[in-house]
């Protein structure tokens, strides 16, 4: 088969794979991504190997395929991030802000802490303990954002606080990476701190503004005009743009930007007219692959002896450093402890972040092959616990009035 075939050929198994995991988990009471989640580690290398198969091997460029699909996975969690933004209200978000960031302050210290510290006993130590607890301080909420939104929460105090306290940590793993980064290779400085910090909050505040006071009124005009399909375009190079700002000229992570440009445009009264444009591309495409694709970048087999091991403890820190540091942070910041708990569940997940900073690490030769593995089944093990654990501190009842 062409390379074209073959990326057919894996989407339709991995679309088609993706809807029947989540129906099945929507038929035994849990949240639809756990499903799809599961569905990516059949297929991965851990049990089929898709992307091993030998007709879907291109010779020539034996990775071409399982990058495409990863390509297009993290356009998935881009529209996810985007369409996460359009439901919250800005207004209610500014309420919680300080609960967000108290609890996305408190999120990255602990886990930063505990992570460092566990290292230790298996001989890992000095600078490689301590980027191991600052992999740990990473999140991705784009999986409790979509379990929140199964469950018809996500506009809930705590949902809004998780959005708002994923947005500071962000910046401050992004923060803590550049600084971290700078002083193994000898050239940090507090001048080039200081100026990564600043160009984060220039960023982040244009890019408010432009939300805030230039989306709305641009989609209006759009959709005035004799264009088919305007206001689709328009929402969708609105959130790539902002995406891919967002690591460019920002620093920061593209599902920031990409969360930011869907806030903006949830103040227009075009909002239900946006998400229905979004909602199809978004779910019946780009998201399925981005929730496969988490398993099909793990092989759990790989993992024996004194690594597997080591894992284990690691996926124990990363769960319990979330739900102690952020939950500690939203109690002290006036939230119950119930809802405590559910703030620091949602932020246990590390998925694409974390991969992102295990990637640098190795880029700087401060992790080797071997963590990284351990650090793609913490991301597997993470996301697959986050939706199941969410589920239960919501009762059916509780979600259903939401």
């Amino acid at each position: 088969m062409t390379p074209f075939l073959q990326l057919i050929f894996s989407l339709i198994i991995i679309i088609t794979g993706a809807k029947l995991g989540g129906w099945l988990a929507s038929r035994l009471r849990q949240p639809a991504v756990l499903g799809e989640l599961l569905t990516g580690l059949v297929l991965g290398p851990s049990v089929l190997n898709l992307m091993g198969w030998p007709w879907l091997v291109n010779p020539h460029e034996p990775r071409l395929l399982a990058e495409t699909v990863l390509e297009l996975a993290e356009l998935g969690v881009v529209c996810l991030m985007f369409l996460a933004g359009l439901e919250v209200d800005a207004r209610e978000m500014r309420r919680a802000g300080r609960v967000a960031t108290f609890a996305g302050i408190s999120g990255v210290i602990v886990p930063l802490v505990l992570g460092g510290l566990v290292a230790l006993p298996f001989g890992y130590h000095g600078q490689v303990a301590i980027y191991i607890g600052l992999i740990l301080t990473a999140t991705s909420v784009s999986i409790s954002a979509q379990t929140l939104l199964e469950l018809g929460v996500l506009r809930s105090r705590e949902g809004l606080a998780l959005l708002g306290a994923a947005v500071i940590d962000d910046v401050l793993v992004i923060l803590l990476l550049s600084v971290f980064t700078g002083i193994a290779s000898g050239q940090a400085s507090p001048g080039a701190v200081t100026s990564i910090l600043l160009k984060m909050l220039a960023y982040l505040t244009v890019t408010v503004l432009i939300g805030f006071f230039v989306l709305p009124r641009l989609a209006q005009w759009v959709n005035d005009q004799p264009i088919s399909e305007g206001l689709a375009a328009l929402v969708l190079v609105t959130a790539l743009l902002f995406a891919w700002s967002a690591e460019v000229v920002g620093g920061l992570a593209a599902i920031t930007g990409a969360f930011i440009a869907g806030v903006g445009f949830g103040r227009s009264h075009l909002r239900d007219e946006i998400e229905r444009h979004m909602h199809t591309l978004t779910y019946a495409f780009l998201v399925p692959i981005f929730f496969v694709s988490i398993g099909l970048r793990t092989d759990a087999r790989l993992l024996t002896g004194p690594g597997l091991m080591f894992a284990l403890a690691l996926v124990l820190v990363a769960i319990l450093s979330k739900v102690v540091g952020c939950g500690l942070g939203a109690r002290l910041s006036g939230f119950t402890n119930l809802e405590s708990l559910r703030l620091g569940l949602g932020m246990v997940s590390r998925g694409e972040v974390g991969l992102i900073v295990a990637s640098v690490g190795m880029q700087e030769g401060l992790i080797g092959t071997e963590l990284f593995s351990i650090v793609t089944f913490i991301v597997l093990a993470t996301t697959l616990v986050t939706p199941l654990l969410l589920r239960l501190t919501y009762p059916r009842e509780e979600a259903s009035n939401a």
